[in-house]
């Protein structure tokens, strides 16, 4: 694979590079063994081990990196969408044990599988240097994700640096690239109830939108998908899609909206209220 295919592909999965595992979160999980049969139910597990506010304290983005899939879809089937963010969230990426592009390199075996391993690789390094997290704009119901080294950036897509639209970030600028629409919406994973949707597909809708760059991640490109839902105030667990297919597991976290805590209004279906109602009364 060429190093510039392989690069636009890593930058429209949006997401930043991984660090060293440490030690899974002590909290309960539903038993399972290797083959899919023996999977349990989400309802089931909700029922028998409810994630309790003291239990979410003890979840972090470093420590479910220590996590196979299966629990780390147990802990995001427990979550409800909360809120919808606004403003900056750091970002960082895992491939679980199972999941992911772990998972399809273990189905292909061989040859195949081992290419597949480097790519992940090789995906890791790169985009940890470039991606550095999303900024949601709540009211418009958009986001963008901050990328590092615009430089780089402008080369690889051929464009003009001074088109991009920056922001700042821990003190540094940063390009703000690939636009999304936010909405509450299915989630792929678990439908019981909604996610915070982040989708490319029509990103050429959002104002400044940079055809050469954006459209890599739209629906003419890698149709990225990304859904989320939220551990507790400031962390939010996510999943990101190209088509229809997983691809790896992210976090995204905002110090300040952690610090201020406090409980806050769904905004999205949580599988208890009545749906209709609720969009009834989000118009009023």
């Amino acid at each position: 694979m060429r190093i510039r295919s392989f690069t636009f592909s890593v930058l429209a999965v949006l997401v930043l590079g991984v660090g060293c595992k440490t030690a899974p979160p002590p909290i309960p999980f539903s038993d399972y063994k290797a083959p899919y049969a023996t999977k349990p139910d989400f309802a089931r597990v909700e029922l028998d081990h409810p994630l309790s506010a003291a239990d979410r304290a003890k979840i972090t983005p470093e420590n479910l990196r220590a996590l196979p899939q299966e629990k780390v879809d147990q802990i995001y089937a427990r979550l409800t969408a909360g809120p919808i963010p606004d403003g900056a969230y750091t970002g960082d990426l895992f491939f679980a044990d199972d999941g992911g592009l772990e998972r399809i390199s273990k189905v292909m075996g061989g040859a195949r599988g081992f290419a597949n391993d480097l790519v992940l690789d090789q995906l890791r390094l790169v985009v940890r240097l470039l991606w550095k997290g999303k900024v949601f704009y709540r009211d418009k119901r958009e986001l963008r994700n901050m990328i590092d080294d615009r430089a780089l950036v402008a080369k690889l897509f051929d464009v003009d640096v001074n088109s991009f639209r920056t922001g700042q970030f821990n003190g540094k600028t940063v390009a703000l690239l690939f636009p999304a629409k936010l909405f509450c919406g299915q989630s792929n994973l678990d439908s019981r109830r909604e996610s915070v949707i982040i989708d490319y597909a029509f990103g050429d809708d959002v104002d400044g939108y940079l055809p050469k760059a954006d459209s890599v991640a739209g629906r003419n490109g890698l149709q990225v998908r990304d859904e989320i839902r939220r551990v507790r105030p400031g962390f939010y667990l996510g999943r990101a899609y190209m088509g229809k297919i997983f691809v790896l597991n992210f976090t995204l976290y905002n110090e300040a909206a952690a610090k201020a805590g406090g409980a806050a209004a769904e905004d999205c279906w949580n599988g208890k209220d009545n749906p209709e109602s609720q969009q009834v009364a989000d118009v009023h």
